[in-house]
């Protein structure tokens, strides 16, 4: 992984608020075990500012109260609320074998057969029906592929590089509009 993907931020959780009138503020955690969120140290935002440094947690329905280490009045943090928590990637523990970061696919070469790169990977997306890769092609065109081992086969983190088994059958075809042929 390069030092400018280690030094990226990934976002880990969300202010929700003010919990009451003593400080608390309330998260909600996106993290795969929810409260590994508070194990990375400092929460700063998308510059990189300190938000909360969490002392300590209590599960709330769907978030987490937290007492954080900055004092702040309960107007404080209701005007953050919606505001993204972030940590450095490396902080963040290394990827299974065949689980990839988000943040590490995104920039990634895409290949569709052959030598050449067909464009690259500008976002991961999930609707709730499974991850869809949106990759920007070198025509200018985005494209959006399902990010199963069927139609991506290969991540090659440290080629930097995808490949996808075709992208005819993602891209419009204007014989779709056509006429069925007799």
């Amino acid at each position: 992984m390069t030092r400018a993907a280690e030094d990226r931020l990934i976002a880990v959780g969300v202010v929700k608020g003010a919990h009451g009138v003593r400080g608390e503020v309330r998260v909600k955690s996106f993290t795969a075990d929810p409260e590994a969120v508070f194990a990375y140290g400092p929460l700063v935002d998308a510059a990189g500012q300190t938000v909360l440094t969490p002392k300590s947690a209590r599960p709330g329905k769907d978030h987490f109260i937290v007492r954080p280490k900055e004092q702040k009045q309960k107007e404080e943090w209701d005007a953050l609320r919606g505001t993204l928590l972030h940590v450095s990637r490396s902080a963040m523990p290394d990827a299974s074998e065949d689980e990839f970061y988000i943040e590490d696919l995104v920039g990634l070469d895409v290949f569709a057969g052959g030598g050449e790169a067909a464009g690259r990977v500008k976002s991961v997306q999930d609707y709730g029906a499974g991850g869809l890769i949106e990759i920007s092609l070198k025509g200018g065109d985005s494209v959006l592929i399902p990010f199963t081992l069927a139609d991506v086969p290969v991540v090659d983190l440290a080629a930097g590089r995808i490949v996808v088994a075709s992208l005819d059958d993602w891209l419009g075809s204007s014989d779709e509009t056509a006429e069925p042929q007799p």
